[in-house]
């Protein structure tokens, strides 16, 4: 593993003791400066907000009979945003089995810079005989700052930090050695730009003797039209003329929410102690790749994923909305290693006339991304969104599937794919719901080399999955009798480092051995990892622990019989409860998609709800993922009535068993979440006493002509039938049945106060949307506030616009909330 050392603190890696304000912590032993930078500035922070109401000038559409409150609970949400997250890990193995070493990333958000910034911490690992293990963790973390993303080589001995710039300046590709930078790769923008680090497109992958590097950038600028005062330029220049300017050229396509201002992403391969890098040529531009890998030795020596533009109606040339959307077409492609030797390129196509570069590897399939090698080379493992692809959903139960690769590493022909998980129709009670899989280990390996170790989500819990890719063979490894989530970080051999938490309980590092292994099950035994981090303070610890959560399973009223039978089994919801329940007042907590769930782990926001003294009912309606396909499938045509139904059966579930008091609830949601709460403030318009939405669909006739996903809107007004009908300009009676279906039909029924939390750079759910069912709802005379963050998208996940958000959701709703 890298040693990090003083000596990288030269290149903006700083030491962060900071990020451990408890002073029993291992860390207050370290240097304090940047402890006493970050307590000044949250300090200031909190002084400049008692100055502006000192100063009598109470900030616009601030409630003075509020202020105490909005005072208090900003002062509590500081307390949640101080507690880091665990993001990714890696372990490196030794010579010695019985050690190893571990390097995990963690984040905390920075208010005051807008930001969120990232920390490196490792540890050296210690097993026992006895199956035990130990973890001795450095004593504070390194800060890692202006890095866009931190990829160890597969020995550890290395570390690429890559830093995107933010302007016209050089992408730098930075290798680090032990306790010393082995190079810097500057490349200008003429060769390509930022590198993809979004968690989609991003392919950063090391070749496993270390010497070259495969990635995804932004491709360079394409020519722009370049004009003088003689008109049109014909010819070009690269010098810089004060006497002529460029122009804008044709408008592309791009993917649509956070990718607007992003180029086609494409694929690079550097040369680490060159410096060189090679573009891989002959990848059309009609597609973006993604997620490269090396291959096993072979001619082609890269494995990547590819999307094709070709998303309009009736396969036109159309990029639609790729951000959550796993309904989008791809495939898995090979191409050869651009700085292979000429005799080592593929042949001629004679159908083509030109240089054959990449071969499609997944013909038959409408989807497959995260590809994964095993160990000896024999498999190619991947992922597939078919179910979402050939229905429409924007996401669905996966599938896995293999390709057996060629011992001699000739690529060549078509492959024959093999189903090693199936899609999951509708699960026997309790039993395995199918996959549904966000991401993928780097190396998932166990050392058999036929067993991935990934996790998935099994109805409202994240759960840690053990796949036989040749028995097919699927076994659940962390606990089954926790309704905590669990999540893979990293395997040490075949152990694993994994993440626990809950909706009342931070998250916590467990190590897993297997304790057994039949045909019909495994175990693992768990042993809880003493933590790093400092504790939440005594007062959070204390609001948290007055609260405990459940699962609860709610039964299916009057089913229809034209609904298949995974759409009858009960649905989900996580009841978090005060110890005085019953009069305690409730928020009905609603996720967007609606093809996602909210699982049981940890989250900040509602901790922080929760914290006030609410119950939350946290509803996993039908067609959320980890149910089955059917019962996703089943919403998809009765949005606006199936969900809402859903919703108000929890409520009346949990009104019925005595746990709530009906008379003090509250609604939130984001996007479909959004599109739930403003429906049922204008159908139940008895049941809230308050709602607040974040960038909510309100009218779906007025979204599909803004949205970067129009055809969601088509998806979920006709199900099946949306294929048919989809098109950029409906008519007047599509229109109307948009409309009919949407929040804004009901709003004339609407009493609710409701809250508008709105994005203005929001290309999924348009800011028009929210700002329109808001103004409706004033000149109705419904009291509502609104607040538009203007740099913000459809997530409003800038540490500031989060923490005000949910700053104000939490004094709306004590306001109303209050006997």
């Amino acid at each position: 593993m890298v040693a990090i050392c003083s000596g990288l603190r030269s290149y903006s890696i700083t030491a962060a003791a900071h990020i451990y304000p408890s002073a029993s912590s291992a860390c207050a032993r370290a240097p304090t400066t940047g402890s006493r930078r970050s307590i000044s500035k949250l300090s200031l922070y909190s002084k400049v907000m008692a100055s502006d109401h000192a100063s009598g000038g109470l900030p616009s559409g601030m409630d003075p009979s509020m202020l105490d409150e909005y005072a208090s609970q900003s002062k509590l949400l500081q307390e949640f945003f101080k507690i880091p997250s665990i993001g990714k890990a890696w372990i490196f193995n030794s010579k010695n089995e019985n050690t190893s070493r571990a390097m995990v990333s963690i984040g905390q958000s920075d208010l005051l810079a807008n930001k969120k910034r990232n920390f490196l911490l490792s540890s050296h690992i210690s097993k026992s005989a006895s199956k035990s293990v130990s973890f001795q963790w450095s004593p504070f973390p390194i800060e890692i700052s202006g890095v866009s993303a931190a990829v160890p080589s597969p020995s550890g001995e290395k570390l690429l930090l890559v830093r995107n710039a933010e302007d016209d300046s050089p992408t730098k590709l930075e290798i680090w050695g032990p306790c010393q930078l082995e190079n810097e790769i500057h490349i200008a923008q003429s060769v390509h730009g930022s590198l993809y680090t979004d968690g989609w497109f991003e392919g950063i992958s090391w070749n496993q003797e270390e010497t070259l590097i495969a990635y995804v950038a932004e491709e360079p600028p394409q020519p722009k039209p370049e004009f003088n005062d003689s008109g049109y330029r014909k010819e070009g220049s690269s010098q810089k003329d004060c006497k002529s300017w460029k122009g804008q050229g044709d408008w592309e396509e791009d993917w649509g929410e956070t990718y607007s201002k992003k180029r086609i992403p494409a694929l690079f391969v550097a040369n680490i102690s060159s410096g060189e890098v090679r573009v891989v040529k002959g990848i059309t531009r009609s597609l973006s790749v993604g997620q490269v890998i090396w291959a096993p030795s072979s001619s082609y020596s890269l494995v990547f994923v590819a999307w094709s533009d070709d998303n309009g109606f009736q396969e036109t040339p159309r990029k639609l909305g790729i951000k959550y959307c796993y309904n989008r077409p791809c495939a898995l492609y090979a191409a050869p290693d651009p700085f292979k030797e000429d005799d080592d390129k593929p042949s001629t196509d004679s159908n083509k006339g030109d240089t054959t570069a990449m071969v499609k590897l997944t013909a038959e399939l409408s989807s497959a991304f995260f590809p994964r090698f095993s160990p000896d080379g024999k498999y190619l493992a991947f992922i597939s969104a078919k179910s979402a692809v050939d229905s429409g959903a924007h996401n669905a139960t996966n599938s896995m599937h293999k390709i057996d690769w060629p011992a001699d590493g000739k690529v060549e022909g078509s492959f024959s794919v093999d189903d090693v998980v199936p899609i999951i129709a509708s699960p026997q009670f309790g039993g395995f719901p199918g996959i549904y899989c966000s991401s993928l280990l780097r190396s998932p390996w166990l050392s058999d080399g036929r067993t991935m170790i990934l996790s998935s989500v099994w109805g409202s819990k994240e759960a840690v999955l053990f796949v036989n890719v040749v028995s097919g063979e699927v076994s659940r490894v962390s606990p089954q009798d926790s309704d905590y989530s669990w999540n893979v970080l990293a395997l040490d051999n075949n152990n694993i480092l994994a993440v626990s938490s809950s909706l009342v309980t931070p998250p916590q590092m467990y190590y897993g051995f297997e304790a057994s292994h039949t045909d019909k099950s495994c175990r693992w035994d768990w042993q809880e990892i003493p933590s790093p981090f400092p504790k939440p303070s005594d007062k959070v610890s204390s609001l948290l622990a007055n609260h405990k959560f459940s699962v609860l399973k709610i039964p299916i009223g009057n089913a229809s019989d034209e609904l298949p039978d995974g759409a009858k089994l009960p649905f989900e919801a996580l009841f978090v409860s005060c110890k005085d329940s019953a009069s305690s007042p409730t928020i009905v907590v609603l996720h967007g998609g609606p093809h996602t769930v909210y699982p049981s782990s940890y989250s900040k926001s509602l901790a922080f709800l929760h914290a006030q003294g609410y119950n939350l009912l946290v509803v996993n309606y039908r067609g959320s993922l980890g149910f089955g396909e059917e019962a996703l499938q089943s919403l998809p045509g009765n949005i606006g009535s199936q969900d809402v139904n859903d919703v108000l059966t929890a409520l009346e579930f949990v009104i019925n068993k005595g746990l709530i008091d009906a008379s003090r609830v509250a609604v939130v949601g984001g996007s479909h979440g959004g599109f739930l709460t403003t429906h049922l403030i204008g159908q139940a318009p008895e049941t809230f006493v308050a709602a607040a939405a974040r960038n909510p669909v309100c009218n779906l006739s007025l979204m599909v002509g803004t949205t970067d996903i129009p055809e969601w809107c088509f998806l979920e007004i006709y199900g099946k039938e949306a294929k048919n009908c989809f098109t950029e300009s409906p008519s007047a009676d599509i229109l109307t049945q948009f409309y009919q279906k949407s929040p804004i039909s009901h709003i004339s029924k609407v009493k609710t106060p409701t809250l508008f939390l709105l994005g203005a750079k929001d290309l999924r759910v348009p800011v028009s949307n929210g700002l329109q069912f808001a103004r409706t709802l004033k000149e109705r005379g419904v009291e509502t506030k609104t607040i538009v963050f203007p740099e913000d998208m459809h997530g409003l996940d800038k540490p500031r616009s989060d923490y005000e958000s949910f700053l104000n959701i939490g004094v709306w709703f004590k306001k109303y909330t209050s006997k």
